[in-house]
């Protein structure tokens, strides 16, 4: 008994200090830079304040950002939800060859980096680009569209890149629906739309739920994306903590609007799984 102690100790110890050296220290000292005092052309002053905090909430400025972020994240994530749930439908119901192949299309685009797939919506999405040029070749549009430098082309880049997060987190939800209860349903002349949402959906919920969760997240703290299809003048949170830090080298504001970040994010994982708790409590009630 006492060896297994020391080995499960000599197990946990050297994990434990590389979250403290890795991930608990940087996360201290950021919080430190956040209570610094700045002044502009003098640097980071040796006071401690709460000014930071105070300026970025009551600055319409920033308040605008965080809404825009905050939206962009929501439309991301149901665009992501509207497309991954019937992929992973299909996934579930097919023959397990047409399976294979399916999953690993939705894994193929994982391996590939981010900067390249923007780039490569880019390329799609310009004014110059294949989509706009291929539509005036047919005569649809008499002009290009705006699909880049704006909502809409950070929205196409977005779910592209997170749409296999919330398809592989859907796919075991919905495996986890026994097949006859679907089956029942049908055979009590329900429709199989009120069968999907009233069967199919709720008892799905919990990975909906989960799958939104993590797309919401990744979304609202997306850099790469926003920068390069949403360019320097579309900013979100992610984009404007980096200015902060490498453009007008006021780390006190970056660091606190990256505090603010991450105390958005924790309360939408505390609220989401408090949803998640409560329905699964009822189901069991």
């Amino acid at each position: 008994m006492t060896s297994s102690r020391w080995l499960g100790a000599g197990l946990v110890l050297p994990v434990t200090a590389l979250l403290l050296l890795f991930f608990l220290a940087p996360t201290l000292l950021m919080g430190l830079m956040s209570l610094r005092n700045y002044t502009a052309g003098s640097g980071i002053g040796a006071d401690w304040t709460l000014g930071n905090y105070f300026s970025v909430l009551s600055d319409g400025f920033y308040i605008e950002i965080m809404l825009r972020t905050l939206f962009l994240g929501l439309v991301v994530t149901l665009a992501t939800l509207v497309l991954g749930f019937p992929l992973a439908l299909f996934i579930l119901r097919a023959r397990p060859a047409v399976q294979t192949v399916t999953i690993l299309l939705v894994i193929f685009p994982l391996l590939c980096n981010i900067v390249v797939r923007s780039f490569g919506w880019m390329v799609l999405l310009s004014p110059n680009g294949v989509v706009n040029e291929t539509l005036e070749s047919l005569g649809l549009i008499s002009g290009p569209l705006d699909l880049m430098y704006n909502l809409l082309g950070v929205v196409i880049g977005l779910t592209q890149i997170y749409l296999p997060f919330m398809v592989l987190l859907l796919v075991p939800a919905l495996q986890n629906i026994p097949a006859d209860v679907e089956a029942a349903a049908l055979g009590l002349k329900a429709s199989r739309g009120r069968a999907f949402f009233t069967i199919i959906v709720p008892l799905a919920l919990p990975g909906i739920i989960t799958g939104s969760i993590l797309v919401f997240v990744l979304s609202i703290s997306a850099l790469v994306t926003p920068r390069m299809l949403g360019g320097p003048t579309y900013k979100v949170m992610a984009t404007q903590i980096y200015d902060e830090f490498m453009t007008n080298l006021n780390w006190p504001a970056g660091a606190a609007l990256a505090f603010i970040l991450t105390a958005i994010t924790l309360g939408l994982i505390w609220g989401a799984n408090r949803l998640a708790a409560r329905y699964t409590k009822g189901l069991q009630a």
